[in-house]
């Protein structure tokens, strides 16, 4: 015993048969451990650490029939240094929470997420990628394991951890299709929340715009169809007049941890950063006129990625006169402040403890 959970005998030679193949992609090399615990009458496990293999889940779980999932995305980083650390991990079991209690499924504490997200970071501390920009990708995740189809709430859950060593989701400036009839999100449902039915909801667009050779689709409100809300998985920022603007948080768009860190960086070297509605064909107006200058977005698994383009489904392409100028230098910061490169004045770095012998 370690820490306060267990460790399945099969974990050590798990661990010691792993070796980092020489390209990592993202999410597709998958850590040799996991994390799991269970909530059953009223009450959390300590969880365990386990070696990563195929689940059990009963065909008629919740989870499975009506989606109760919601997860997180977090790194660890371990840039010149052999022990890993966490950004902001305190923030995204706060999201958690929120996420959980918007489809009324049992919290998990404090203590129990960042033992788990410890566990599998810590022992997975020599298979961190150590070049800059790469990371040890954290996908902690919680969903209903009671079978049934009453439309009710589960009253057992798990809580789980994976990780994947990762190389940076996006190279270069992404081209982005405008979408204009599906709608992922409104005010009022979870669009805000980080749960799986959210994002299954963006994944026709985004496939479609793949499909037309564009990275991903960007999103607007669903009652007009005019504001911008963020694109799928990542939020959007835009430099016009040279000031940051980004949507304002509205009930739909999903509060991200990075797009909140820009906002606080942003201030921080200088620049006045906007929060506010942002419509879409204002925005292709300034755009054309070179008022806005620069568009990107942002996440934990992007970081920062430039925008080359906005389309449109006929085909017609909006181009900023700059790509990346502004982009790059939030980029670099906050990369510099996660990889512990650079100093960190907003007391957002946490390191990984190291395992305890109990």
């Amino acid at each position: 015993m370690r820490a306060g959970y267990r460790i399945a005998p099969e974990v050590p030679a798990a661990l010691d048969g792993f070796k980092l193949p020489g390209k990592l992609g993202f999410g597709l090399v998958s850590a040799p451990v996991m994390f799991s615990a269970d909530y059953a009458d009223g009450q959390w496990s300590n969880g365990e650490l386990l070696a990563y293999a195929p689940i059990e889940i009963l065909p008629g779980a919740r989870a499975l029939q009506y989606a109760e999932l919601v997860f997180e995305g977090m790194k660890a980083y371990s840039v010149g240094r052999d022990w890993p650390n966490l950004f902001r991990p305190e923030d995204n079991w706060r999201r958690l929470v929120r996420s959980a209690e918007r489809l009324a499924m049992a919290p998990v504490p404090a203590e129990l997420f960042l033992r788990g997200i410890c566990a599998v970071a810590g022992h997975c501390q020599a298979l961190v990628p150590r070049a800059s920009g790469q990371s040890l990708y954290l996908r902690p995740f919680l969903f209903g394991t009671e079978a049934g189809y009453l439309l009710r709430n589960s009253s057992s859950f798990r809580f789980m951890v994976i990780a994947n060593p990762v190389d940076p989701y996006s190279s270069g400036a992404m081209r982005v299709a405008i979408e204009r009839s599906d709608v992922r999100a409104a005010v009022g449902g979870v669009g805000a929340a980080k749960a799986a039915a959210n994002y299954a909801a963006s994944l026709r667009a985004s496939s479609s715009a793949m499909a037309r050779g564009y990275s991903i689709a960007l999103w607007l409100d669903a009652r007009e169809q005019r504001f911008i809300q963020e694109l799928s998985g990542m939020n959007v920022f835009a430099v016009i007049g040279g000031e940051l603007h980004t949507p304002a948080l509205d009930g739909a768009i999903l509060p991200g941890i990075t797009r909140d860190s820009l906002l606080t960086l942003g201030r921080h070297l200088g620049y006045v950063v906007h929060e506010r509605p942002i419509e879409m064909d204002v925005l292709l107006a300034e755009i054309a006129s070179g008022q806005c200058s620069e568009i990107f977005a942002c996440g934990t698994a992007a970081i920062v990625s430039p925008i080359s383009a906005l389309a449109e489904a006929d085909g017609r392409e909006h181009v900023p006169r700059e790509v990346g100028v502004v982009a790059a230098r939030l980029r670099e910061a906050l990369l510099a402040i996660q990889e512990r490169r650079a100093p960190d004045p907003f007391g957002w770095i946490r390191e990984v403890p190291r395992p305890a012998i109990d």
